[in-house]
């Protein structure tokens, strides 16, 4: 306790759980999640094509969460859109990122030591997002721990609960892609941090909020950050929950499989997307007069 006084943590915990996302942390999500948007097959092509489509998925990447827990809780889900400079900050993002000249600003938010900051900033707005959705179904709903749960975990997992109408706006269907039966691990960890934020306000967690943020925030930003380091798609949670399965529903033991995917994500991912795409299309372009002749 006395290293503890000496720190300061619980005044450091204060500070950090009030500091304000806009713009800095707010604009690194939006750098991120609309990065993420690029990396789909078929978006830079639909960005050309249509870009009011490729538009609108990009603000669904960016506020998907508000748009969802709003539905949820009966709430317009145009609400959040009221922010202009929110929306404004978002669409500068999406057009640099898919029009900028040259692709500069692509290049420089994926050149990966950038990437893993922005990755880091992104993950202190989940935490604050799943913080503030138990709090938000906290007040309308006092005794109803489900309701927040399910508030703060739509609220931290973003778009991801909602791809399959994000794929449709670029005229993709693949329903196996489900979040919600293949979880990544920020929705894993989305839905966790929704439990125990859920136990604090039910004061039933011998911890004060302000440490929680910090606290969950820390473990969010490093290993995400990790994980990006690496291009790995594991998640730190495999091993137990394979077990607990195991234990609890007779699910066979998925260690192998875990293992082998976390090592063979990396291969199956391109490490730069936007630049396999140009060279196919160029590819494309440089048949196409043979094909004439």
């Amino acid at each position: 306790m006395e290293v503890l006084d000496v720190l300061n943590l619980g005044e450091i915990a204060q500070y950090f759980s009030k500091m304000a996302m806009f713009p800095v942390f707010d604009v690194a999500y939006y750098i991120v999640s609309i990065l993420y948007l690029k990396y789909e097959p078929g978006a830079v092509e639909v960005s050309r094509k249509s870009p009011v489509a490729s538009w609108l998925c990009a603000m669904l990447y960016c506020f998907g969460s508000y748009i969802l827990a709003d539905i949820m809780l009966g709430v317009s889900p145009i609400d959040y859109f009221h922010n202009n400079s929110h929306i404004l900050l978002a669409s500068a993002v999406w057009y640099l990122i898919f029009f900028c000249p040259l692709n500069l600003f692509y290049k420089c938010v994926a050149f990966l030591p950038v990437k893993l900051v922005l990755v880091a900033m992104k993950e202190v707005v989940r935490t604050r997002k799943i913080a503030a959705g138990v709090h938000h179904a906290h007040h309308a709903y006092h005794h109803g721990w489900l309701i927040m749960v399910i508030t703060g975990y739509v609220k931290g997992s973003g778009v991801t609960l909602m791809s399959n109408f994000e794929q449709l706006l670029r005229g993709v269907w693949k329903p196996e892609t489900n979040e919600v039966l293949n979880m990544s691990f920020p929705t894993k960890a989305s839905l966790y941090g929704a439990i125990l934020f859920t136990l604090q306000d039910a004061h039933l967690l011998p911890v004060s909020k302000s440490m929680l943020i910090c606290l969950f925030t820390l473990f969010m930003a490093s290993t995400k950050a990790f994980m990006t380091a690496r291009h790995s798609h594991g998640s730190p949670f495999a091993l137990i929950e394979s077990w607990l399965c195991h234990l609890l529903f007779g699910s066979p033991l998925g260690t192998e499989d875990a293992h082998d995917h976390h090592h063979s994500a990396p291969a199956a991912v391109p490490l730069s997307p936007a630049k396999t795409k140009e060279e196919l299309s160029e590819g494309t372009r440089k048949r196409k007069p043979k094909k004439a002749e």
